[in-house]
């Protein structure tokens, strides 16, 4: 069958998802095409499962907090509560007719099949090809790196989806990359009674934020009984009876029942024929413009462009590239506020630069720093209160270009200072703003008299 519309969006995430339909509620014929679940990644094994296993690790965690701030606990971690709230918010063990039925409802044709490129304006699928006359979108997200280690192969090993659907709790799991997804699960595994070692080949943790944010998780997931070892990459996986054996690069080895796989994602242009529509297939992610278009009549949206690799990104993404598809006046895409939470307890929230990407750029820097635990409210919230509000000013502008919230909340903290790094604030506006007290973000106006 040769089908033809005025859009076909090739992958249903977050991004491809909101722009088949939008574009569909505008009046035009869009084919969307998804050969996993529509929703992508976040809702079923991404942002949303995984936040609600961090709440229920995050519930033990304040309760074991109670000790010597309200009285004497005793709590004892019960998984098949959160294994079933998960399968329930997946829509019954991940079936998708529900966010099927709300995309068609708009107007808009689904396709259930893998979808390769076989030309700028056109995808096919098995033994048909679904036409674009007006735009081609490319959405087809991103997929979890596995890196070739001996061995590695040749063991039962976990990606983030076999973590969330997971049924059991492993007496012992070893965490292979200590990002942000590595880290979220491997602290929510240790809550609720596992062993963990988590393995990084940088010399920290969360090696992409500041140094301070590494640091702090360092000494907080230690004291919660993670193993944490870092500059020592793997060179060697094995089974050894019913564990599973890491080799590092400095000599030293662990077992665990459990080995997850978290070393990052990256786009697989390969698999859909990129090339066919002027994509370098070798490339780890598609290159767009500010509108998201890559080429005449073709745009991408979401995590295959590498900006950021996250649901929000993927959305506001979605809305430039249905404006622009649509002929409105053109919105170009602006990153350099992006904000991103690490949703480890505590929080780690970053938005804009770190000081050491700053300094690399030639911008002349300035940095100021709070802690949450001398802070009115984080000595009133004590147990738990963990954490720092770093500020990085441009000088020569006398505006801030990167901030970091860590702590209670600290994603929540972060939105005041993604606003002031977004909208160009003066640091001088900032201190002569009024700060409710007592919060967590009246830090920020203790950092600012830091700022030197």
């Amino acid at each position: 069958m040769d089908d033809h519309a005025d859009v076909v969006v090739l992958g249903m995430g977050p991004g491809g998802e909101e722009v088949a339909g939008k574009l569909a509620e505008a009046g035009l014929d869009v084919v969307g095409i998804e050969h996993r679940l529509l929703g992508g990644e976040c809702p079923y094994w991404g942002c949303v499962p995984s936040k609600m296993m961090i709440r229920a690790g995050n519930l033990l965690g304040e309760a074991r907090r109670i000790p010597g701030m309200a009285g004497t606990s005793t709590v004892t971690p019960d998984w098949a509560p959160v294994a079933k709230r998960i399968r329930e918010e997946a829509t019954d063990s991940w079936d998708d007719r529900v966010a099927v039925e709300r995309y068609e409802g708009k107007g808009g044709r689904f396709v259930r099949g893998t979808g390769r490129i076989e030309a700028s304006d056109r995808v096919r699928v098995g033994d048909d090809t679904y036409s674009a006359r007006r735009a081609l979108v490319i959405a087809t997200g991103t997929e979890a790196v596995v890196p070739p280690i001996p061995g590695l192969a040749d063991v039962p090993y976990w990606i983030n989806r076999d973590a969330i659907e997971t049924e059991h709790v492993p007496e012992s799991l070893l965490v292979l990359g200590g990002g942000a997804i590595g880290l979220e699960l491997a602290q929510v595994f240790a809550r609720f009674g596992s062993h963990v070692t988590v393995i990084e080949a940088a010399d920290r943790i969360l090696s992409l934020e500041e140094p301070e944010a590494s640091a702090l998780l360092t000494d907080v997931l230690s004291r919660e009984g993670l193993d944490i070892r870092t500059g020592a990459a793997a060179k060697q996986v094995s089974a050894a009876g019913d564990a599973i054996e890491v080799t590092l690069s400095d000599g030293s080895s662990v077992r665990g029942n459990h080995l997850l796989v978290a070393t990052g994602r990256r786009a697989n242009l390969r698999a859909i024929n990129a090339a066919n529509a002027g994509v370098d297939e070798e490339a780890r992610w598609i290159k767009v413009d500010a509108t998201l278009r890559v080429a005449p009549g073709v745009w991408a949206v979401g995590d295959v462009t590498g900006e950021g690799v996250f649901t929000h990104v993927a959305m506001y993404q979605a809305d430039i590239c249905v404006a622009d598809i649509l002929g409105h006046d053109p919105v170009h895409a602006e990153y350099r506020a992006l904000p991103r939470v690490t949703f480890t307890d505590p929080e780690v929230g970053a938005t804009g630069l770190t000081e050491a990407q700053a300094r690399e750029r030639g911008v002349s820097v300035r940095t100021g720093t709070s802690k949450v635990s001398v802070s009115a409210r984080g000595w009133i919230h004590k147990a738990g209160n963990d954490g720092f509000i770093k500020l990085v000013e441009d000088t020569q502008r006398g505006v801030l270009v990167g901030a970091t919230s860590a702590g209670p909340v600290g994603g929540e903290v972060l939105s005041m200072l993604t606003l002031a790094v977004h909208a160009q604030i003066q640091v001088e506006t900032l201190r002569h703003m009024i700060y409710a007290y007592p919060t967590f973000h009246r830090g920020v106006e203790d950092a600012l008299r830091e700022l030197r």
